[in-house]
């Protein structure tokens, strides 16, 4: 008797951990799916002010079970996209009337996808242990044993990678390049249909952007632009932005700009729930492309 009551507490305490952590695991299964939400809803400035909140509570949760690979995916997907819809986008609209604010926009929202990619990373360690070391040493090697499975979590560890390095034009990150392009690689390999093609809108923007730009790259760009378009089945409006900003600029084709720009505005965003808040906001940024047209195509 006198030894079931010593151990009494040592029982309750054990008990109440694994209460404890299972509240945890199942508030994180909550919150990983909160995306779908999230992405449906029609009022950008309430996600703007909802989406620290949900970030942060991400990672108290994390403190408390840091392998929780589904709240490791949603912190690598959060982070990147309200990185992107909400600090650099505003910083990209800044540049031009305010440069001083406009900087520091883009070294937050640097830090941000930062922030994005080790959680990516971490993520990725769940079922493959030291894998970043081992991206370090060697990405291609690296990359061939990840499957169809890890590609959400390649995907937004890969975007925010590189995002990063957009936003930052930190020349101290441009040994990582290999890295992140092996695990687009890889993505494009193991599933390119993943989010409706998102990988070619984000490899048509890279190919035009590559610090050794192949001869065909403008061909490159087409093909991951008509395969996305497939893939999206003409519910996103983000392939027109991706490819006018970032091809048709380049080929100085400023009817083809504002007709492209046109086709995405012209897009009715309400026709597609799932893509609502993401049409939303690259139509935003149509909309200031197109205010930007004689800026982006003035002559000499």
């Amino acid at each position: 008797m006198f030894r079931g009551v010593v151990l009494l507490p040592v029982f309750l305490a054990l008990a109440s951990c694994s209460v404890k952590k299972y509240a945890i695991n199942q508030l994180g299964n909550a919150l990983a799916g909160t995306g779908d939400s999230f992405a449906s809803d029609g009022d950008p400035d309430l996600i703007r002010q909802a989406a620290p909140f949900s970030l942060k509570l991400v990672e108290s949760l994390l403190a408390e079970n840091p392998r929780h690979e589904g709240l490791l995916l949603a912190a690598a997907r959060g982070f990147t996209q309200y990185s992107y819809a909400f600090v650099q986008e505003d910083a990209d609209e800044l540049a031009d009337t305010d440069r001083a604010r406009a900087a520091a926009l883009h070294l937050r929202a640097a830090k941000l996808y930062i922030r994005a990619r080790d959680y990516g990373l971490r993520g990725l360690e769940v079922h493959h242990k030291n894998f970043a070391a081992r991206l370090k040493a060697n990405p291609r090697e690296a990359v061939k044993e990840l499957k169809k499975s890890d590609v959400p979590m390649m995907y937004w560890t890969a975007i925010s990678w590189a995002a990063a390095l957009s936003a930052s034009r930190d020349l101290m990150m441009l040994p990582e390049i290999p890295r992140f392009e092996a695990l687009a690689d890889r993505v494009l390999e193991l599933d390119e249909t993943y989010e409706e093609g998102a990988i070619h809108g984000f490899l048509i923007a890279y190919e035009m952007s590559r610090l050794n730009p192949k001869p065909d790259r403008f061909a490159i760009a087409k093909k991951h632009f008509d395969r996305n378009l497939e893939l999206a089945h003409g519910h996103q409006a983000g392939p027109y932005v991706i490819y006018a900003e970032n091809v048709l600029v380049a080929q100085k084709d400023k009817a083809a700009f504002e007709n492209m720009l046109g086709q995405a505005i012209r897009l009715d965003p309400n026709r597609w729930p799932e893509h609502l808040q993401l049409n939303l906001l690259m139509q935003r940024r149509a909309r200031w492309l197109l205010s930007r047209s004689n800026q982006l195509f003035r002559t000499p």
